[in-house]
């Protein structure tokens, strides 16, 4: 299996709604080593599948940051969200849209179902940063940025970042850096087919 890279926007897999995933073998077993490498590499405290041009449903999380406190990984595999309460807003980034940061309405706390690598269900209620973590992911996997979720006023000073971004991608097509979009429609195919 090839090393796994971090994505950037506007990717288009980061607008992907990620398919759910069907098994579990020794390959995604080595992916989800990789994306906590790239996740901690980057200091991140999540990283979802699709972030490393991986159309499944999945995403780890540690809310510590830290490599060392290994104890704190966890791996999501087909969450869903239920009965979000209460709102808290707070600053967010994300790995895929480097140096762009912005405050984020999110629910205070919410209900997780998922599964683990060993698929064991993982269901019951999270509230603090572990609960923005999720829903930051889980947004990801349906397609979603935190760029998405702001109003207008916060967006507007984000715009010149973001078009630079674009820019950089299309270059990065036109020189052959980065496979154009319909080779990189097909790798998603390809990917469902094996996962989902």
């Amino acid at each position: 299996m090839p090393k796994l890279q971090l994505v950037s926007f506007p990717h288009p897999v980061l607008r992907h709604r990620s398919k759910p995933i069907a098994r579990v073998d020794s390959q995604l077993r080595d992916i989800v080593s990789q994306m906590f490498e790239i996740m901690y590499e980057f200091r991140g405290v999540g990283l979802a599948a699709n972030q490393v041009n991986l159309p499944i449903r999945l995403f780890v999380a540690n809310p510590s940051g830290e490599k060392s406190e290994q104890e704190q990984e966890m791996v999501f595999i087909n969450p869903v969200i239920n009965k979000p309460k209460g709102t808290v807003e707070s600053e967010e980034g994300c790995l895929s849209i480097p140096g762009v940061n912005a405050p984020v309405k999110r629910s205070k706390s919410l209900n997780v179902n998922a599964y683990d690598l060993s698929g064991n269900e993982i269901s019951g209620e999270v509230d603090g940063f572990l609960a923005r973590i999720i829903q930051h992911e889980t947004d990801h996997l349906d397609g979603m940025l935190f760029i998405d979720r702001l109003t207008e006023e916060i967006a507007r000073p984000l715009l010149p970042d973001l078009e630079k971004m674009a820019r950089r991608f299309v270059e990065s097509q036109q020189s052959g850096l980065i496979p154009d979009d319909e080779k990189l429609a097909m790798e998603i195919k390809d990917w469902e087919a094996r996962y989902c």
